[in-house]
């Protein structure tokens, strides 16, 4: 396992995220954060024109595009596509593919959930792929895809070989799209800063990848977790930052409400629950996104976040959800992203019956 303390090289990339966030509001920072920083290379091997990286240094960048509530497509597009490829085996793709992901020049998304929890379950997919030649026709509805600003150049996704097809029938495969789906729309959201979109797929042309949908599905999922972990501890430790900067202005009785006992526990209390946050989601990066450490850093971070993200509302004032205050928009990225890849009772129960303290049949 990797040390948990960051490294010299991944502190500047910290500094130079920000400070491209900082600069660069909304949409806008995507493309400085790939042509200048780099940022959508990190994930992709050498050999495909990335830096190749890991999960620790991914997980520099989530950190802090949960900090500026960064809604550009990094999560769906440099993590779930790129992952999905890598873990596909599928080399004539990756080759094609992800030379322009890392360059940011390509978006990617990738096309899983069907149910309304957004399950990661692979009985849970009934998306369907009949064959046509070579190539397949996929027909299905998918829920809770990551998008941007447009629609991604790059859709990959999960669907069943019909019976017929003499090839894995009903065994899970991943696939990409070789034709527009008949159907990609954004759907609004309690949080905005997080586009998520609905893709209907009609008979849309599509190449099979992997038939080991399931392996993949399993690898990308465990990947996607330990991101947005990381993503969430950022976000976490800002709402504090915010919070704690208020206590220190914000005069009642003649002092400033920071001084009081009871603020100061509470503080202190937001305080253990976001280094508690971070330093599972920097163990589940350094072990490269093991499937317990994912799992226990999702539960674990999502309920810090909400509940850092609820306290920041309360030591405000209550000021409740108001969109003249930015204290709303860190509990509506909290709440949305608690229930992204998986509610936190999922990933325990998850890694509850990895452990063998569950029935796993």
């Amino acid at each position: 396992m990797r040390p948990l303390q960051p490294t010299g090289e991944q502190e500047e990339l910290r500094d130079a995220v920000r400070a491209v966030l900082a600069r660069h509001p909304g949409h806008t920072a995507w493309a400085p954060l790939t042509a200048r920083i780099g940022a959508a290379a990190l994930a992709v091997p050498e050999e495909y024109g990335g830096l190749g990286c890991g999960p620790a240094e991914v997980g520099v960048v989530m950190a802090e595009l949960g900090r500026a509530l960064s809604p550009v497509p990094y999560l769906g597009s440099a993590v779930l596509t790129v992952a999905a490829l890598l873990a596909s085996g599928d080399r004539e793709a990756c080759a094609k593919h992800l030379p322009h992901l890392a360059e940011g020049t390509v978006v990617g998304a990738l096309a899983w959930a069907e149910t309304p929890d957004g399950g990661w379950e692979a009985d849970a997919l009934s998306a369907r792929a009949e064959p046509a030649g070579a190539d397949w026709l996929l027909t299905g509805t998918k829920r809770y895809v990551l998008a941007g600003p447009a629609e991604p150049s790059l859709l990959l996704a999960f669907a069943r070989p019909d019976a017929a097809a003499g090839t894995a029938p009903g065994r899970l495969g991943l696939f990409e799209l070789l034709a527009a789906p008949a159907a990609f729309t954004v759907r609004s959201t309690m949080d905005r800063t997080r586009p998520l979109a609905e893709l209907t797929l009609h008979r849309t042309p599509a190449r099979l990848l992997s038939p080991d949908g399931a392996g993949v599905l399993a690898r990308v999922r465990d990947l996607a977790c330990t991101a947005l972990a990381a993503e969430q501890a950022g976000a976490a430790a800002r709402a504090l930052e915010v919070t704690v900067r208020y206590a220190k202005d914000r005069v009642q009785f003649g002092r400033p409400i920071g001084s009081f006992q009871a603020v100061k526990h509470r503080l202190a209390d937001l305080h253990t629950a976001v280094e508690g946050a971070r330093s599972l989601a920097l163990a589940a990066a350094a072990a490269d996104a093991a499937p317990d450490l994912a799992a226990a850093a999702k539960s674990a971070c999502s309920e810090a976040y909400a509940y850092v993200a609820g306290e920041m509302i309360q030591l405000h004032g209550g000021i409740g959800i108001t969109w003249e205050h930015e204290a709303h928009e860190y509990f509506k990225r909290a709440h949305g992203s608690a229930l992204l890849f998986g509610s936190p009772a999922a990933h325990r129960e998850r890694l509850a019956g990895r452990l063998g303290f569950l029935p796993t049949g």
